[in-house]
């Protein structure tokens, strides 16, 4: 695996363009409902299980708009419902990150135990 070493007191400046992908996306989506107004998400992946957490949060109240390839702008900071629906909620384990930000600012959720594929033995 390579590193970059930076020595030296300078302060770092600059931008770069990270790579999207459903394991990033799916927690800072879940997260979006700590925000107190819209959040954008830019390299969004076009996966299920981003459409499915989208679903989920649009069923508790969120919106969002998809722009161009992968621009994606959610706002879940008014969530009209603390439930997520079961028939979602079983289709990926990734739904159970839900739960932690609606208790952490409503203090109530009612999340199912999560599905999706089996992992098989560990």
């Amino acid at each position: 695996m390579y590193k970059l070493v930076i020595q030296g007191g300078n302060a770092l400046h600059g931008t770069i363009k990270a790579a999207g992908s459903k394991n990033s996306s799916l927690p800072i989506l879940f997260a979006s409902i700590l925000a107190d107004g819209p959040i954008t998400l830019t390299n969004t992946p076009h996966l299920s299980d981003i459409s499915t957490t989208l679903r989920l949060l649009m069923d508790m109240g969120a919106e969002f708009i998809l722009e161009s390839n992968s621009d994606l702008f959610v706002d879940s900071s008014k969530l009209t419902s603390l439930v997520a629906d079961y028939n979602l909620v079983k289709t990926m384990r990734a739904s159970i990150l839900v739960l932690g930000p609606m208790l952490a600012k409503y203090g109530e959720a009612k999340v199912s135990l999560p599905g999706g594929c089996a992992i098989g033995t560990r």
